[in-house]
């Protein structure tokens, strides 16, 4: 019998749990990795210019020390699956919280620039290894008709940690009276920022003691009782949960604990399905996600808004970001991953070739013409907009659902690697691009963008209300 008759036979692809509440409270849970990410992925744009000033350093060094946190988290999430497979998918997400918690007292207490890029790198490990966890783990536990949505948590935590940590910034800035190295609470206003990660941090981690192993992980070393208990108690009563236990059992006889080896083959030396997820990984970074999330203050500034200004902006955008990924959740299930994807694409492709042209006009005096300021503005909130409800979750989902399970972890862990690489290239080289030729620099998102289309017409499979048993 495949693994296609059995998830028929168990009931999984129908499955409705008997306690939504619960499996969505488990879901929220693990995603709160993906908030520390939002968290610090912003958190930082607030101190950028108060710690260029601390240790007097120019733009291009200052954008290595805020990126090399990405370098960290390359290695966390290429690590994160194989340590997940030997002691568990919960067990990997304290660690992450201990690691998140170190780190966030560390980045708030340097004594030099080098000490804190390296608490940076510290916590960009814990983002890294909770960046595979999360969607890994949120795929193994939600019943096949919620995955999607439930997926999405970690987008929506993501941006949700964006949203609240410009609102912590902006309250602790006030209360330093406007100024980042104001003092507050016998420190400057940007450590306490950065001090701040710790609260959430903690609550990862005692979260993590609140939810369930994930069953497939259970089942994977004996425990097969416990992992019946927990598929009834996410899946629901009404299915059949032995020949549910047999499923996962039949789709895991022939496996052994995935590893990079086994993600080899095909003629460019990766499986094909492995290259396609880096490919989705790499595609969702290279359209320039990141630099409304860690420069957006700094660009806009750069074509003569405000500062004040450019604060309520980079918030507007967080705003539309929660709203594309409200969307997202809404649609995912219904509308299907691929064609959520293609209409994100298209919207993308206006946004960044609108900003591109807007952003290609000289300054006067300081500033861009009126018209093209007010196109840059809308049409960033259009990018983000669109981002939002496609990429930004579609390809989380994706990569908890695409792999074949004999290979899922060590998959994981590379595609959400090359995510991370891709997203340090981009944070790292955007200063440089921009002082050369920001339109130029916006073009060769809007291209990337364009190029996303055919990738995921020619080389993207839909899963949407497949059980995991199913993918080969």
């Amino acid at each position: 019998m495949t693994s296609t008759e059995q998830a028929h036979k168990s009931g999984a692809g129908t499955a409705h749990p008997d306690h939504l509440g619960h499996v969505i409270f488990i879901a929220a849970a693990a995603a709160m990795g993906g908030f520390l990410f939002g968290y610090d992925s912003s958190v930082i744009n607030g101190a950028v210019e108060a710690i260029r000033d601390r240790y007097d350093v120019g733009s291009a060094a200052l954008a290595q020390v805020i990126a090399i946190a990405l370098i960290g988290c390359a290695v966390g999430a290429a690590t994160a699956g194989r340590i997940a497979d030997r002691i568990g998918r919960i067990r990997v997400m304290q660690i992450a919280a201990v690691l998140f918690t170190v780190s966030a007292v560390g980045s708030a207490l340097p004594f030099a620039l080098w000490d804190f890029a390296a608490w940076r790198v510290v916590g960009g490990f814990a983002i890294g290894m909770a960046s595979v966890i999360g969607p890994a783990y949120i795929a193994e536990v939600a019943p096949p008709a919620y995955r999607g949505r439930l997926g999405s948590f970690q987008q929506a935590a993501i941006v949700i940690g964006i949203a609240i940590s410009q609102l912590v910034n902006w309250g602790l800035l006030n209360a330093a009276g406007g100024d980042q190295r104001g003092e507050l609470m016998g420190l400057e206003a940007w450590q306490v920022m950065l001090g701040v990660m710790v609260v959430p941090a903690v609550l990862y981690g005692l979260l993590s003691f609140a939810i369930p192993e994930s069953p497939r992980f259970l089942i994977s070393v004996g425990k097969r009782e416990r992992a019946r208990d927990i598929l009834e108690e996410v899946e629901g009563g009404k299915i059949d949960l032995d020949a549910r236990v047999a499923e996962i059992e039949h789709a895991m006889k022939s496996e052994h604990k995935s590893t990079f080896k086994d993600l080899l083959g095909g003629s460019f030396f990766f499986k094909p399905i492995v290259w396609v997820g880096i490919g989705l990984s790499v595609f969702q970074q290279f359209v320039g996600i990141n630099v409304a999330f860690y420069y957006s203050s700094t660009l806009w500034q750069s074509v003569g808004v405000d500062p004040t200004d450019s604060f309520f902006y980079s918030f507007t955008t967080s705003i539309i970001n929660i709203v594309g990924t409200v969307i997202a959740m809404i649609f995912v299930d219904r509308v299907g991953r691929k064609p959520l994807a293609l209409i994100g694409s298209v919207g993308m492709v206006v946004g960044l070739g609108l900003e591109a042209w807007a952003f290609s006009f000289d300054l006067v005096d300081g500033k861009l013409p009126a018209t093209q300021g007010w196109i840059a503005l809308i049409a960033a909130h259009v990018f983000v907009l669109f981002f939002a409800l496609s990429w930004g979750v579609v390809v989380w989902v994706f990569l908890g659902e695409m792999f074949p399970n004999r290979i899922r972890a060590a998959a994981l862990g590379v595609a959400a690697s090359a995510q991370w690489i891709a997203n340090w290239a981009i944070t790292a080289s955007f200063p440089s691009l921009a002082d050369w030729n920001l339109s130029a620099t916006y073009v060769i998102y809007t291209v990337f963008a364009a190029l996303s289309i055919p990738f995921v017409l020619k080389y993207v499979k839909e899963t949407k209300g497949k059980a995991l048993e199913e993918m080969g």
